[in-house]
This record gives C-alpha cells, structure tokens and sequence, in this order.
C-alpha cells in the first residue's frame, strides 16, 4: 500500500481584471481639458554611489547559479538574483552580465548522449503533486562553451571545490572527480573557479559558498561523516554528503574572499541558512501512519518479541527505563502513528540480537523525499514489509537530533567565520540566515501577498524543497540592493517579487 503524506493541496489563481474608466465628467470634458498633453515624467536616475557596477562577478554554488526544481535551466538561469541584480546594476553604470546558459527548460545534462542528471520538477496540478518533466535534455557536458563567465555560480560545489584545479576536467566527471557543471563553461581542465572569476577583473563581487559544506550530510539524512569530529584536515578524502572541517572553511574562505578583495572590488558576501529552515525538512510528517484496529493489533504482535528484548536489556541494567520507554514501539488504531525509524544514536544493543529502532517523535525530521518511499512495500511479495512500519527506516530518510546537532553546530561556526572575515576585509554581509528563518518562522510580507516556508503553497522555496523560487530569488536581490545601497551609497532600485512566481505548475 502507499500511505498519502499530505492533504490536498489547493492552487489559488489569480484573476485579473480590465477596468475601464467611463464616468460622467470623461464623457463631458471640455475641449480645453482634452487637448491638454501631460508633460512626460522625467527618466529617473540611478548612481552607483561609491561602488562600480561595470562588472559585476558572482561567485558561489548552485544558490548563486540559479537552481530551482532540482534542476539548472534556462528560464532559472534568467530569474537568477545575479542576474536580477545585475539587470538592477546597468541602471547605474552596470556592464553586460553573461551566464553559462543551459540549452533548455529541461534541466538535465548529458554525458556522451547518456543522461548524467534529471530533469526539472513541476508541479502537476491534476495529480496535486511535483513530477518530473518529461523530455529527453539537450545539454550535453562535453560541449563546452569555455568562459569566464559574470555567473561563476557552480551547483554541487563545496568552498574548497573553487580552488581546486581539475575540477572541471571532463576526463573527471564519471568518476565523480570533477564537477559537470564547471566543466561545460571552465576556461580549461585545470582552471580554477576563482582563476576563472578573477579573469573577468570584476569591479564589484558577490560571495554566496558554504551551505553544500553542510547541505550534503543533512539532505543524505546524516549519512555522512561530521569532520569537525574527526578532525580531519584533508578535503581530498572527504565524501559528498560529509561536513567540512571548520579549519578547512576557516582557511579556505579567507583565501577567497582576499582574492576577491585584492582586485581593488567592491562587493558583499551572505552567509549560510540554516537547512532545517527549508521545506525539504519540514514537510513530511513524523506521523503519517493511520492505522485501523486490525491492522494495529497485527502490527504490535510483530514487535512483541522487540519490545521484549528491550524489557530485557533493561533489566540487565544495558539500558535505562527512559530509554525502554522510547525504543518501544506501539500503534494506536484510529490516529496517525509515528513512522518506525533507526537511530544509530540509540545504545548499541546488537550483542543481544537488539536492533536499534524507535518510532519518530516531533523532534525528528524526516526528509522531504522519504514523502514518496513511506507506505511503500520493502518486497513486492510481502505485504507485511511497509517502509516505515514492519521495515524501519533507514538512516537516510530522517535527521534525528543527534545528526541535527551537528549541522546546527557546522552552520554556526561558519557563519562566525564569514562574519569574521567579512568584517576584516571590510565587507557588508547579508544575513540570509536571518531572512530564511524569519520566512519559515513567521512568513514574509511581500506585497499584498505572505511568503512562508510551506512546501508548494508557500512561494518562497522551489520545488525541491531547498532553493528558492524565483519570486523567492527576487525576495533577495532586493535584501541584496538595499544592503548595498546602504553601505556604498547608491540609490539603486529594487525589483517587484509578486512578478516572478512562485512555483511553476502545468
């Protein structure tokens, strides 16, 4: 069977409406008023203040890209805050701002003909669901269209990837060794990011990179290794869902934010949002299992024999009466049950044949694609090995608050060292970490209209549940402007968000 995570989900469409003027004092207006032509206003007039907009470089990940929907494509690619900013920046002295552009809305890549990534979501109003659109992608890696670039916005990179030479070597990308999106627009196999963002002599910059040195291991349900804990240095032998070392950023992120400064430029930088604030760790319930009696009664005879090793473990003092009490699993007919999981943070009991299971609790986060596994059969031939009731879940489908203390802990030591940094340099910061939060929190007043962080409904975040929607991405550019309004006097103006969407439906 497949359990239905969330109730349904209703689209409201805007409907505008022509009005027309035809009062009586238009009708009868005297041939002295009709003849009168209005002065036009005047084109209003921007300046840069103490800043030079003439080019303008981004640098960062797949936040400063563009991606949205699981997926880098054109239309994305347009809606991108550099490139809203941008747009914003010729108004005052800003130069042309070049993207390494996708070839269509599709958003996959290919590698020889072979797709390497998948398509983009959208969200299917009759199934009231996201799909993946359907469509075989034209953006093939090997075709590199060599910068640099004015977007130097890399999706997957990490802090340290953008000094890393060979990471857009095309020999890499099966292998994992290299980076498909830097690849198709890297000025060479050996370049560097920041060699190829320096390139460009920008005048004004932007810095957005960390949140991948934290994002992998939450998104992976923690799968990955805390460095922080081990204390390794050496980001050559980290793997893809591990958490920097705080060392490693500390040092890695100074360097790039002097390269950057020591070009004479002037620019900001934004630290890092706290991942648990998206949609992708606050949709999926931890107790989205109903259950009739029957089927109760059947399920708590299946962990009778568990919850009787758990009695026994504490009675030999392996375990503490607490702890029994919350490893003890037990369904209720007529509510909706907490989903049984793993916890490897729980005591190690395998000694005694003991597996370490407990149902979720409120403080759990059960990540947004585990929507579309929980209810699921484990085998086709069993009825009885539902993902998320007689098979526990895996690692992998849940931050517990273990794993979520680890990331709470990264997030903040690195936001201390971009505000450090930032701070030594002489550099304005814009606190998305805020922002992020307070949308998720509260909503954000934006118009006549709220953002807030709900999955679909919500407007500010995409459909993969962790990058903004374009009306999200313009959201920020306008933080963005009057950030940097505030700090090198200009006067540029900001752009209205109720123009871009939000989610993009079909």
């Amino acid at each position: 069977m497949k359990l239905k995570l969330y109730t349904k989900l209703f689209l409201i469409l805007g409907i505008f409406a022509l009005v027309s003027c035809s009062d009586d004092d238009g009708i009868y207006a005297t041939p002295y008023e009709s003849d009168v032509t209005a002065e036009p206003s005047p084109t209003p007039v921007y300046t840069s203040g103490d800043a030079n907009f003439s080019t303008y470089v981004a640098v960062g990940n797949s936040l400063t890209a563009g991606y949205a929907d699981a997926a880098l494509y054109v239309e994305g690619q347009e809606v991108s805050f550099p490139n809203i900013l941008a747009q914003q920046f010729a108004l005052a002295g800003g130069g042309s701002f070049t993207q390494p552009l996708m070839n269509d809305n599709l958003g996959g890549l290919l590698l020889e003909g072979h797709q390497l990534t998948d398509n983009r979501f959208y969200f299917d109003i009759a199934s009231e669901s996201p799909k993946v659109v359907v469509g075989t992608p034209t953006t093939e890696v090997s075709d590199i269209k060599p910068g640099p670039y004015n977007n130097m916005g890399v999706p997957g990179a990490k802090s340290y990837h953008l000094l890393a030479s060979g990471y857009g070597n095309l020999a890499g990308v099966q292998a994992g060794m290299s980076n498909p999106y830097f690849v198709r627009m890297a000025t060479s196999a050996n370049a560097t990011v920041m060699e190829d963002a320096l390139a460009m002599s920008p005048t004004f910059f932007s810095l957005w990179i960390g949140a991948n040195d934290v994002l992998g291991y939450a998104t992976s349900g923690g799968t990955g290794v805390d460095q922080n804990e081990t204390g390794n240095t050496d980001p050559s032998t980290y793997g893809g869902s591990d958490i920097t070392n705080i060392n490693v950023f500390t040092q890695v992120y100074s360097a790039l934010l002097q390269m950057l400064v020591g070009t004479k430029a002037k620019g900001f930088v934004v630290n890092i949002p706290n991942v648990t604030d998206v949609p992708f760790f606050t949709t999926v319930p931890y107790n989205p299992i109903p259950m009739d009696a029957q089927t109760a009664a059947a399920v708590n005879n299946g962990y009778a024999e568990y919850n009787g090793g758990l009695a026994l473990a504490k009675a030999g003092g392996f375990i503490t009466e607490q702890e029994m009490a919350d490893r003890t699993i037990h369904f209720q007919a007529g509510a909706t049950n907490p989903v049984v999981i793993e916890d490897e943070s729980l005591t190690d009991l395998s000694s005694m044949g003991i597996p370490s299971y407990r149902q979720a609790t409120p403080e759990d986060l059960l990540v947004l694609t585990a929507m579309n596994f929980i209810g699921t059969l484990a085998d086709p031939n069993n009825p009885n090995s539902v993902n998320g009731v007689g098979v526990p879940l895996a690692d992998q489908w849940v931050l517990v608050p273990a794993e979520q203390t680890h990331i709470s802990n990264a997030i903040t030591a690195f936001n201390t060292t971009i505000n450090n940094t930032a701070l030594q340099l002489d550099i304005p910061m814009l606190d998305a970490n805020a922002i992020l939060h307070q949308i998720a929190e509260n909503g954000l007043k934006v118009g006549s209209t709220t953002l807030t962080g709900d999955f679909v409904t919500g407007g500010a975040f995409s459909l993969d549940g962790v990058h903004p929607s374009p009306r999200g991405y313009a959201v920020l550019a306008n933080y963005m402007i009057d950030l940097i309004n505030q700090n090198y006097g200009s006067d540029l103006p900001k752009v209205n968000p109720i123009e871009y969407a939000g989610v993009r439906v079909k």
